[in-house]
């Protein structure tokens, strides 16, 4: 596996088991922080900025859609995180509020979304940490 993969898979794994450990020790924070900063355009500017950044530097850096699920796995975050930055960036605070607070349901499935950011986390750590790189 390129050590480029490796080392992404290692980032985004730690970062997703970091945020979901987080996230889950403090619902109902999350729940109301993500509230107010969905209806807040400044803050929705910087969080898109910042997504932006990090979704073009892994879409540039790691564009491989080819040589397992693994590597295409680091592949699709980095295109999710690219997409939700435009998404943050073009999008009415409204309609962002509607679409996370509505009709994803997050405050009722709050807990299934950290479980997935924690099984993705896991599992791209673990296969990051034990695979060797060519």
């Amino acid at each position: 596996m390129l050590p480029r993969t490796l080392f992404l898979s290692k980032l985004i794994g730690l970062y997703c088991i970091l945020i979901a450990l987080s996230v889950m020790t403090h619902r109902q924070a999350t729940v109301e922080t993500v509230t107010v900063l969905l209806q807040n355009p400044a803050m929705m500017l910087i969080l898109g900025v910042i997504t932006l950044a990090a979704g073009l530097a892994t879409v540039l850096a790691h564009n491989i859609w080819s040589g397992g699920a693994f590597v295409i796995v680091v592949t699709l975050v980095g295109w999710m995180a690219l997409l939700k930055s435009l998404f943050f960036l073009f999008l009415p605070p409204e309609m962002e509020a509607g679409v996370f607070l509505g009709r994803i349901y997050y405050q009722q499935f709050f807990y299934l979304y950290a479980a997935i950011s924690l099984v993705l986390g896991a599992s791209l750590t673990y296969g990051g940490f034990l695979s060797k790189s060519h």
